[in-house]
């Protein structure tokens, strides 16, 4: 008879309230935990993705609030610039026009006695550099006979009437004007001779005068 080999039929003890062996649990427990603790790291990797993007949203828009804050403040700052400037240049303008306007009795002085052949030795010398003084400053004298009148830079004191002249003229100058620039700080005192009432213009008159192409050409008789 042949021997039964032993440990063929012999099944494995299974405890009796069917509970498997802890030895077999542990590797599936294992497995089960790792895919628990990796399903949760997926959810807490974007979450830092998400608050690093709304930080940098607020840091970008906070720069450009202070981007346009700084461009305000330069803008305000050239402006506050050109009108001190402004304000400057205003400020010397009055007080050279307002020097300069005390001076014009003693330049009217030296011009009379220029007329009159007095500015001579050191007369002559200082007059003469306070006229440049003058002129350094920007001060202009303006004023001849013979130009048209102009109301806002002639003050007429005298008027007369001439049968040479064809508009309001200026044939003497009493006291000459000055100006700074374009602004003017004194006008001129001339004396002012009209036309002639009736009279014709100096261009008529002249073509009445000349003789006609017929009278020249004609022969003369006798």
């Amino acid at each position: 008879m042949s021997e039964e080999t032993p440990g063929f039929d012999e099944k494995p003890e299974v405890p009796a309230d069917g509970t498997p062996d802890d030895d077999a649990a542990e590797p599936k427990a294992a497995a089960s935990s790792k895919e628990e603790a990796a399903a949760p790291a997926g959810d807490s990797a974007a979450a830092p993705d998400v608050a690093l993007l709304a930080q940098l949203d607020q840091a970008r828009t906070a720069l450009g609030e202070r981007t346009a804050d700084l461009q305000r403040l330069q803008a305000e700052y050239q402006n506050y610039r050109r009108r001190v400037e402004r304000d400057r240049i205003a400020v010397k303008e009055i007080a050279v026009a307002s020097l300069l306007t005390e001076l014009l009795p003693t330049l009217d002085d030296i011009g009379r006695a220029r007329e009159h052949g007095e500015l001579v030795g050191g007369f002559k010398s200082v007059a003469e550099s306070l006229e440049t003084a003058a002129a350094k400053m920007g001060l202009q004298q303006f004023g001849k006979e013979g130009e048209p009148f102009d109301p806002t830079i002639h003050e007429a004191l005298m008027h007369s009437y001439a049968p040479d002249v064809t508009e309001d003229t200026c044939v003497a100058i009493l006291q000459p004007g000055y100006r700074i620039g374009e602004r003017t700080i004194r006008p001129a005192r001339v004396a002012v001779a009209e036309p002639q009432p009736g009279a014709a213009p100096k261009s008529e008159a002249a073509e009445a005068d000349a003789p006609s192409d017929k009278d020249a050409d004609a022969p003369d008789k006798g």
